[in-house]
């Protein structure tokens, strides 16, 4: 990508993008505004994998309740949530720097298990090390994703894809397009790194609901 003279990019992108809040395509226009401030590569899993998952039909999907841990099991993540909005500027607002073991639940759309696209972020990085998203690229497909509401049930999904995009052709529709089952995107940066421009891409996981408990 050429260098282009501006301040430096957020962590997701700097064009606005679409996050879809209901299966009734209710839509607002966001830029997220994550720094990650790119201190070493990202931390290896621990080599766990998940057992492969036999679908059988889909589940119902859950009523609305605020999510509270995520899980990624193969990862070792296992994250408290804190609810993330749209600011005054209408970026995305992100887990605290200062708390590099949480991640963020933007609590305007789908909550865990309901139907929509759900979207959840963390840095990659921040000035003290890797974060709780360091791993995220190395998720893979059939892998499972866990997040726990505030009413006790937990939503599982599992992975379908793993994708890095170039922030400069983000493709809105195909990561946050309307979905008539739940669905879920973990979102970080991602690709190079330059303390002039931050992350040149980001990393996103796709996945959809296969089971609730």
């Amino acid at each position: 990508m050429v260098p282009r003279r501006r301040r430096r990019r957020p962590w997701h992108r700097t064009r606005a993008y679409r996050l879809v809040r209901t299966a009734a395509l209710v839509t607002v226009l966001v830029t997220v505004g994550a720094h990650c401030q790119g201190r070493g590569a990202p931390s290896g899993a621990d080599g766990a994998q998940d057992a492969p998952v036999a679908e059988g039909p889909p589940p119902a999907p859950l009523p609305r309740s605020p999510a509270t841990t995520l899980r990624v099991p193969s990862l070792g993540i296992d994250a408290p949530l804190v609810g993330v909005r749209l600011g005054p500027d209408r970026q995305l607002e992100t887990p605290p720097l200062d708390k590099p073991e949480v991640a963020g639940w933007y609590q305007d759309g789908p909550t865990p298990g309901e139907r929509g696209t759900a979207v959840a972020v963390g840095h990659r990085d921040t000035s003290s090390g890797p974060a709780v998203f360091s791993a995220l690229a190395l998720v893979h497909p059939g892998g499972r994703i866990e997040a726990r509401r505030v009413d006790g049930r937990t939503a599982v999904y599992t992975v379908d894809k793993v994708r890095v995009f170039d922030k400069a052709n983000f493709p809105d529709k195909e990561v946050y397009g309307p979905s008539r089952r739940p669905e879920l995107r973990l979102l970080t940066c991602g690709g190079l790194y330059s303390r002039r421009t931050g992350y040149t891409s980001n990393v996103v996981v796709f996945a959809h609901l296969t089971a609730t408990r």
